[in-house]
């Protein structure tokens, strides 16, 4: 089985499934993860995303190993570098993670530039296909929130002057493209009118943001203006951090090493998304869990077919941990879905839309 793929942009082409590295160096050992990639790779996928700040929780000691873990196996197996393609990301501003650039305060120039300098390096190559900021140098509601609320606003880096600093990166040869993650229609429309009034300027070509059945605002006003605008979108957390899968409400409760089982407490942003003492999430899981068993899918099956079934995501951005759990994924890819089983997802999403926002 073969996995299909996509043209993101010219002489870009990428896998529709790509392998997400957040657990590289956290839950997965150097060992396990040159074999995870190894499995992805011989499967037909070619699309790999990481970040400064993995892999998560985050932690001093840790911080940068999932981008160090990927440019070992790249060298160790001898790849040919234009047989993958990497996308990084650099932190946005945050009042933790002190350990990076002194504290990810803004995305000016100088802590792009460094950022990228940076990702290199732990990369130990000379290029990174896709780079994205990884949320917005501005208030946005983001990892659960739901509403914007102004009196938030904090001051923040003009767009002008990062796209600046990532047109240098570009015009060094040090990345090809670039794109947007965690963002708002607001702020692709900016980054968009910005390039396309300066020539000095890279146009975004994709934006990462989670998508899903358990997550479908994309689908209101994002997906509009990635239509018109002709941007791709990365849809990440598909399974919704496994929760899609029916583990967390087996009867045992899923296993300890399950992510939010074994780091509650620790990882603020996946538990205020991903509550599990959130009913409507129980009972919107339930009823797709009850779709799959319909009509003879695995849970996995239908979670990532949905994804891949919307016309604007080029790839979905997955992570797994074990072997078996990459093996479900890759046969996901080319099941397609009946207009029956679209309606019956709408009438779930319509009960219950977007428990995990």
């Amino acid at each position: 089985m073969s996995v299909p793929l996509f043209n993101l942009a010219p002489n870009l082409t990428v896998s529709r499934l790509c392998l997400g590295t957040m657990t590289f160096g956290e839950q997965n050992s150097l060992p396990q993860s040159l074999r995870l990639l190894d499995q992805a790779f011989d499967a037909g996928i070619n699309f790999f995303d990481s970040a400064e700040m993995y892999p998560v929780p985050q932690r001093a000691e840790t911080q940068g190993k999932s981008e160090e873990y990927f440019g070992q196996w790249v060298r160790k197996r001898k790849i040919s570098r234009d047989r993958v393609v990497i996308a990084t990301k650099v932190a946005g501003p945050s009042g933790q993670m002190s350990w990076i650039r002194d504290g990810p305060k803004c995305l000016d120039a100088k802590n792009i530039t460094e950022a990228v300098d940076g990702s290199l390096k732990r990369l130990q190559m000379d290029h990174i296909d896709l780079y994205q900021i990884h949320w917005p140098d501005r208030y946005v509601p983001m990892f659960g929130e739901t509403e914007y609320d102004p009196v938030r606003q904090f001051s923040s880096v003009p767009i002008e002057e990062q796209l600046d600093a990532l047109g240098r990166a570009v015009d060094a040869g040090k990345i090809r493209y670039i794109g947007l993650s965690n963002e708002t229609p607001y702020g692709v429309m900016k980054f968009l009118h910005f390039a396309e009034n300066n020539v000095h300027y890279p146009k975004i070509i994709s934006v990462q943001n989670s998508y899903g059945l358990l997550c479908r605002t994309f689908d209101s006003g994002m997906a509009e203006c990635c239509h018109h605008e002709r941007i791709y979108v990365l849809g990440y957390s598909p399974l919704a951090m496994g929760i899609l899968s029916g583990k967390y409400f087996a009867s045992d409760g899923a296993p300890s090493d399950a992510r939010l089982n074994l780091f509650k407490g620790r990882y603020s942003e996946g538990e205020s998304r991903y509550s599990l003492a959130r009913n409507t999430l129980k009972l919107a899981t339930m009823e797709y869990l009850g779709i799959a068993e319909k009509y003879g899918l695995h849970p996995v099956s239908l979670a990532i077919a949905f994804v891949l079934n919307h016309p604007l995501v080029a790839s979905t951005v997955f992570g797994v941990t074990k072997s078996w759990q990459l093996e479900e994924v890759i046969s996901a890819c080319n099941v397609e879905l009946t207009s029956e089983i679209i309606a019956d997802i709408n009438k779930i999403h319509a009960k219950f839309p977007n428990p995990c926002p």
